[in-house]
Order: C-alpha cells, then structure tokens, then sequence
C-alpha cells in the first residue's frame, strides 16, 4: 500500500478520478445519448410513419413501449451477465446488436412487424443501463457519484435536444434512394451505434487493475479508495437484495417517474404538431426543454454532492415534475402550457439523476448488480406503461390532458415514496 500512499491528498486523488472520468464518462455518455436516442425516436418516426402504416394511436403508444417488456424480463439475466463476463465484452454486445435491430425497423410494413422489431430492440438493450451505473460505481467513491452519474445521464435530454432537430431533418429525406423518411431515421440512427460497439470494446478496461493507461500508485490508489467506503457486508444472495424493501421502494419511485417521462417524451412531438408546424420546427422546438433540464440536472448534482441531501433532492425534484405537468393541463394557451410541461421535465430529468446514487450506497457485489437490475426492470416498466396510457386516454378523448393528469399522477406518487426513503435509508 505504499505506492498508494502518494495519493492520499486530495489534489491528488483530484487527479486520478478526472483521469478515469475523461477516459471512460465522454465515451459511455455518447453510448448514452444513442440509446436514449434509438428507444425514442419513433416518436418522431410517428408524424409521417403512423399514416404510412396506418396506426391508431393506440397502436403506436403500445408499439412505442411494447420493447419494455422484453428489456424488463432480461435486464436481471442480462446484467448478471455482465458481472460474470465483465463490462467491456458485455457493453459492446449489447450495443452492437441494438444498432443492427434498431436500423432494421425501417423494414416494418405494419403494427404486427413493428411490435417485433420493437420487442427485439428492448431484448438488445437490457442490462445497458444499469451495467453501466454499476460499471462506473466500481470505478468512483460515493461523493463522486452524483455528479458522474450527472454527466452520464445528461445523455437523456441531450439525445432529445440533438434527436428532435436531427430526427426532423432525416424526416426529409423522404423518396431518397426510394426509402420514407422516417425509414432513414432509423438506419441513420442506428447503424452508428454498431461502429461504436465495436470501439467501446476496445477502449473500455474491465477495473482498475485491466487499465493499462493508469500507473501501478494509480490503480492502487483507486482500489484502496473504493475499498475503504463504509458499506453494509457485500451481499451474495441475490433474491436478499431484492427482497429489500429499500430495492422495493426505489423500484416504485423509478417506476412513477418513468412512467412520466416516456408518457411525456414520445408523445412530445405529436403534441407540438397539433399546431401545424413543419416537422423540423417541431425537432427544433422539442429540442428547447432538454436543454433546459440538462443544465438543471447538473447544477442539481453538484449541489447535491456538496450538501449530501439526496433523499431530500429527490423528493422535491419528482414533486416539481408533478406540479409541471398538472399546471400544463390547466391552462388554455399552448404555449403557456408548453412552458409547464418544460417544468415537468425539469423536474424528471433531475430525479433521475440524484435517484441512481442511492443504491449504491446499501446495495454492492452480486447485490448491487442484480439489485440495481430489479430496480431498473421495474422501473423501467414505465417506458411501456407511460406511452400506451397516453395514446390510450389520446383515442378515448381526442386530447392530451387526460394523459398529462395521469402522468402527473404518478410522479406524485413517486413523490409520496422518496419522501418515505428517510425512514429506510441510513446516512442522509
């Protein structure tokens, strides 16, 4: 532990974790911002594909959330996977086989082939996420966290504020090489990630002691900080960890909160549309309110870094979402209500943030990796849930309000959970 030793200021330990924050957070962002991207943009695929295929809006809302069910029932399996085989092998095949189903939904010729390609996309992406919260929570300290995971995550709202201008602009190319536009939004926007696949397993290094671009006192040093973190006994019963009720409550709270922001992301560009603007003004201008929650959530995390208040912060950030989205409903002019529902995801955007640094702090080993498996799986139930409702409620009464006063409804009840996590969770 000598070599070490020289690490102990904390200068220097400044110096080591950005090392590893600059090699491996740009890379796994950009992966990120892919992911959010290839799971999402069918809602702007939707404002030319839904006619050209002839879908309700019932049958889009299922289409768009039906490859949750797939990415729930593997994402336990997937990220046990992981953690026997390692990130680097398992990260890149999971990008490269998203990227390849991805490109191919721009064969489908109706709902039945759609709900395929879909429930095949989620079958690729499970464990991503979550592989890679606890990928990066072997590689970071607790009060490093929150702000790495800030700047991984601001991936979601970024492949918005990139997608939504990105997805209008390929909108057209329609007729090019006898192809529709939405069919050249999916395989632009797929392919790429096979590529970057194939990088990731390349530049990726399993732990600290396979990175060969750290020095001997780095690797060390790093390892000696991460062991010396004041945490409950690893767990190596898998079904224990999940048993938690801490894991259940957290489950619930990804769960509202998810529901929210797919029930509300997918259907975003449908609901700029209704005031008959081009479909590169409506990228533009879904665009504005992800630029907008991505400043918010890293100003929230590195607050939250500094005061330690994460239960807290979660609470009031899931509490704002709600208030957004119930204020969008009420108030007649679009815009006026545009502006509200941009608070509501502010408010998701930054939950979510400040929500993925809590498990690492009771849940680690085996545990962590199934643990945190089961609350993304939940979770992430919502991505169907919050979709389908909306396009369901949108067909039963020709509008939108319904769904926001059903989305605002479970963010409020994710509210009413994280407010319960004081009681469960030692150390705020």
């Amino acid at each position: 532990m000598a070599v070490a030793a020289g690490f102990v200021t904390e200068e220097s330990e400044r110096r080591v974790f950005s090392k590893i924050a600059w090699r491996l957070v740009p890379l796994l962002t950009v992966a990120y911002v892919l992911n959010y991207l290839d799971r999402s943009n069918i809602g702007f695929a939707a404002l030319t594909m839904n006619q050209a295929l002839g879908l309700t809006a019932t049958e889009f809302g299922f289409a768009a959330g039906f490859l949750f069910l797939s990415y729930c029932v593997l994402e336990i399996p997937s990220n046990i996977a992981l953690y026997r085989f390692g990130a680097r092998l398992w990260i890149s095949r999971i990008m490269i086989t998203w990227g390849l189903i991805s490109a191919a939904t721009a064969l489908v010729t109706g709902p039945k082939s759609l709900y395929i390609l879909r429930f095949l996309l989620g079958a690729a992406e499970a464990g991503f996420f979550p592989g890679i919260t606890f990928y990066l929570a072997t590689w970071f300290p607790a009060e490093y966290r929150a702000r790495i995971l800030a700047w991984f995550l601001v991936a979601i709202p970024v492949s918005s504020v990139v997608g939504g201008p990105l997805s209008g602009w390929l909108l057209g190319l329609d007729g090019l090489g006898g192809l529709a536009g939405w069919q050249w939004l999916f395989i632009c926007e797929g392919l790429p990630v096979t590529v970057l696949g194939i990088v990731t397993y390349w530049v990726l290094a399993d732990g600290p002691d396979d990175a060969a671009w750290l020095g001997d006192g780095e690797r060390q040093a790093v390892k000696a900080r991460i062991a010396a973190e004041p945490r409950e006994r690893e767990r190596r019963d898998l079904w224990a960890a999940i048993r938690d009720r801490r894991v259940l409550v957290l489950a619930g709270i990804q769960l509202g909160f998810t529901i929210g922001s797919y029930g509300v992301g997918i259907w975003l560009p449908q609901i700029i549309k209704t005031q008959q603007l081009s479909n590169l003004a409506v990228g533009f201008i879904s665009a504005g309110p992800y630029v907008l929650a991505s400043i918010a959530m890293i100003l929230w995390a590195v607050r939250v870094d500094r005061t330690g208040r994460k239960i807290g912060s979660l609470t009031l950030t899931c509490f704002i979402a709600a208030i957004g989205l119930l204020l969008a409903m009420w108030v007649a002019s679009f815009w006026v209500s545009f502006a509200w529902i941009t608070v509501g995801l502010i408010g998701i955007t930054a939950a979510r943030a400040i929500f993925w640094t809590i498990p690492p702090r009771f849940l680690t080993g085996l545990g962590a990796a199934g643990g945190l498996a089961f609350i993304n799986s939940i979770g992430t139930l919502g991505g169907f849930v919050g979709p389908y409702l909306v396009g369901w409620l949108k067909d039963a009464t020709g509008g939108y309000s319904a769904g926001l006063l059903a989305m605002a409804g479970f963010l409020l009840a994710s509210t009413v959970l994280a407010l319960s996590l004081r009681r469960l969770v030692r150390q705020e």
